[in-house]
């Protein structure tokens, strides 16, 4: 649990320009030349520093802080929108740092446009429309990703990233600087190149967050399984199976969750047949 400071006065500069309607909480801080739209909503302790835009049916969740010339909650750049009140939501503490743009939903997708709790969207950054992104998520300056991403908690999308309209990135996964992501990226892995390959698991993270060695290794072995070093002679469909059977870890079954939800675009493979997992843990 995160500690709720007491909400302060809240501070409208002179020069920003809130329109009526705006439903503004306690120790909301609004600087200089600032605009918020008539639909808006800002929780409490809210800051917007200076230069920020925001408008459209946009809730700003508590605490959540918005650096200078960002725009939250602006219409989705998709030909077939045409006015229709769609949402943005930005969760609790979290920052987006200069010049991001985060587009609201579209009627034709999910609607809203949803940013989770305790993020961290880096400066120059775009979240399309309808996009979905966890909470502790990070995404590095220069992220682009087009519409119906999802990006599961905990991710980390280093700088220069792009992600195709709707792939699936999948809790606590690394997908690496100035990497192409076209197809999903399981929980945990980790991606990198033009077009993304999978290198391996998101090592650091494990141990970072408290992941017992013997877990990571049985973690390993299931990789292996579905991804042998030889490349294997089973099909993929049979692999998946095995590590079904043999593995009762609940990370291991997260990751076949994710394998055996719906896609719009398949998954993200190995570089070559015969990856070596072994190669990236303890990076």
């Amino acid at each position: 649990m995160h500690a709720v400071d007491k909400p302060g006065p809240t501070v409208i500069h002179p020069t920003a320009l809130v329109a009526p309607g705006a439903s503004i909480g306690q120790g909301v801080r609004i600087g200089p030349w600032c605009s918020v739209g008539p639909d808006v909503v800002i929780e409490d302790n809210v800051e917007l520093i200076s230069h920020v835009v925001v408008d459209g049916r946009t809730r700003l969740g508590a605490a959540s802080r918005y650096f200078p010339f960002c725009t939250v909650g602006m219409a989705p750049q998709d030909l077939k929108y045409k006015g229709e009140a769609t949402s943005c939501e930005i969760g609790p503490r979290t920052v987006v740092r200069e010049h991001v743009t985060i587009h609201r939903g579209t009627a034709t997708g999910a609607g809203v446009t949803h940013v989770g709790a305790d993020g961290l969207i880096m400066a120059n950054a775009h979240v399309a429309h309808d996009c979905t992104l966890g909470d502790r998520v990070i995404i590095v300056n220069n992220v682009v990703m087009g519409g119906h991403v999802n990006i599961g908690d905990d991710a980390r999308i280093m700088g220069s990233a792009a992600i195709h309209q709707f792939v699936r990135i999948g809790h606590a996964a690394l997908v690496g600087g100035v990497a192409g992501v076209e197809a999903d990226v399981i929980p945990y892995g980790s991606v990198l190149g033009n077009r993304a390959r999978l290198i391996g698991l998101h090592w650091i993270w494990l141990r970072r967050n408290g992941v017992q060695s013997d877990e990571i290794h049985r973690m390993r072995k299931a990789f292996l399984t579905l991804y042998p070093k030889d490349g294997g002679d089973a099909p993929f469909a049979a692999r998946l199976e095995t590590v079904r059977q043999t593995f009762d870890d609940e990370r291991v079954r997260e990751i076949l969750r994710f394998i055996d939800a719906p896609s719009r675009r398949g998954l993200v493979r190995p570089a070559r047949c015969g990856a070596d997992w072994a190669d990236t843990e303890g990076a």
